[in-house]
């Protein structure tokens, strides 16, 4: 190649003619894998973006069956509506509806084998439904009646089971594509390595045959060069005042700064793909919670408590509706507060003789707008972590200013069990670290991360004494509304 080279620029009559050469082989050489970069990540981002939808739905759909289902034939089994008021045939329809587009959705035989299980699932959960509306019909015994009730259950957990596997393949397949990245990362930066070399044999050609006419013009484009390869892409080159050689001195220019903004889009790329994984960690339902809530629904309607069953339901609903706020990611304080109190409202009937609250948010704090749950994790931690592991109970307190310098001062605070110096000093380094204390669970963990990258800040402070309990503070700056809120 580089006899090649040297021949057709010994052939060319002018300075100009034997730049044009060098910068069509540069070019050349940049545009390739540079479009092969992009096609590449755009398939990379369009796969893991059908991944991600696939998760988002199959979370809403195995809550739709596991919530909404039992809910309306409760209603029904317990005499609150007729069946002909029910939703129970829409619900199910919406949910085969949506198995169909999961199907659509993907391509892999597991799960595609999952979805036609959700199916069949969904075909038996109509049969225990049009079951139920014949034993209506002919008045059939309430203990029939329960007992179908009792299937339906059944079949909406299995649902739920199935769509959670679902979900759990996915996750496996955006592994599987992270590895593939990795591995063709290496391969690109190998290619980008033999691609400088050649840039640089090529410019060393040139330079030799240009060298008594433009040494000092070319000396400088090769200094340029160096630093780009060092990892200066701010550089940039003089014009000359060789005539022929500005045009490729402003070509090496735009070069630097398409590199530089290629560089950023990458980087870019994988910011927003941590901010998927963490939706996706965030969108994970726990299953404790659940079952804890539906106990003490039960408990209470058992106990003939009916108005502490609606207030418990409704708080358990709005507090699922922010949690998945439509997918946003920036929600109002008032919203974000709106969410502790629904937490603090359920464990409060399961924990009433341990557990107090007070919740005191500035009135011009509740129009703006933060990451969503990070409040709620920091509530749970005082809970779990504080005031159950002191005898007597205690009470929590969760408070929100508007400090002079314009940012948003968060606390919550509990009089629990508190830490020691020894057990606080671990998790402030866990925390710096990036890695989760086993002492406080992940509910802290996830939201330092979170706001580390949402904000960039490092926002959350902790203060605890043992025996007389712990607060955390959250320190954000303010944010213009996001688009989605």
């Amino acid at each position: 190649m580089k006899s090649i080279f040297a021949d057709d620029m010994t052939r060319t009559k002018s300075i100009k003619d034997m730049l044009r050469i060098s910068f069509i082989a540069i070019i050349g050489l940049f545009i390739v894998p540079t479009i092969i970069s992009l096609v590449y990540l755009r398939n990379i981002s369009a796969e893991y973006n059908r991944l991600i939808e696939n998760i988002d739905f199959a979370n809403e759909l195995s809550n739709t069956a596991k919530t909404e289902v039992n809910k309306e034939i409760w209603e029904i089994v317990a005499g609150r509506k007729s069946f002909s008021e029910g939703r129970q045939y829409e619900i199910i329809n919406t949910i085969n509806e949506g198995l169909s587009v999961l199907h659509a959705n993907t391509g892999e035989k597991k799960n595609l084998e999952l979805i036609e299980a959700a199916r069949r699932a969904t075909g038996t959960l109509i049969t225990y439904v049009d079951r139920l509306s014949s034993q209506i019909k002919n008045r059939a015994p309430v203990s029939e009646n329960q007992q179908i009730l009792i299937e339906i259950q059944g079949v909406s957990a299995l649902i739920y089971d199935v769509l959670k596997e679902f979900t759990y393949a996915e996750i496996n397949m955006m592994a599987k594509i992270n590895i593939s990245i990795q591995h063709t990362s290496r391969l690109i930066a190998l290619f980008v390595f033999i691609l400088v070399c050649i840039v640089t044999m090529t410019a060393g050609v040139a330079y030799k045959t240009l060298e008594q006419a433009i040494k000092q013009p070319i000396w400088e484009l090769e200094k340029m060069a160096e630093k780009i390869a060092l990892g200066n892409l701010e550089t940039r080159a003089k014009p000359p005042d060789v005539e022929e050689l500005i045009k490729l001195t402003e070509s090496l220019n735009i070069m630097a700064e398409r590199i530089s903004a290629l560089l950023e889009n990458s980087i870019e790329e994988q910011k927003n793909l941590q901010k998927s994984e963490m939706r996706e960690l965030q969108a994970q339902i726990t299953p404790h919670f659940l079952y804890n809530t539906f106990d003490t629904i039960v408990w209470l309607a058992e106990e003939g408590r009916t108005q502490e069953v609606v207030d418990v339901t409704m708080a358990f609903s709005n507090f699922y509706r922010i949690a998945l706020s439509h997918g946003h990611d920036w929600i109002p304080v008032s919203k974000e507060i709106e969410h502790v109190k629904d937490y603090l409202v359920i464990q409060s009937v399961r924990y009433m003789d341990i557990l107090s609250y007070t919740i005191d948010i500035d009135e011009e704090l509740k129009d703006k707008v933060v990451i969503k749950l990070i409040l709620q994790p920091l509530v749970e931690n005082a809970l779990y972590h504080g005031i159950k592991n002191k005898r007597g109970g205690g009470h929590i307190n969760v408070s929100g200013r508007l400090l002079a310098d314009q940012n948003m001062l968060f606390v919550v605070e509990d009089n629990g069990i508190g830490m020691t110096k020894e057990t606080l000093l671990k998790l402030k380094k866990s925390l710096s670290a990036d890695h989760p204390s086993e002492n406080a669970g992940y509910g802290i963990f996830n939201v330092n991360r979170r706001i580390k990258l949402f904000y960039g800040i490092e926002g959350l402070s902790i203060e605890s004494e043992y025996g007389r309990g712990t607060k955390l503070s959250l320190v954000l700056p303010l944010k213009e509304e996001q688009k989605d809120v």
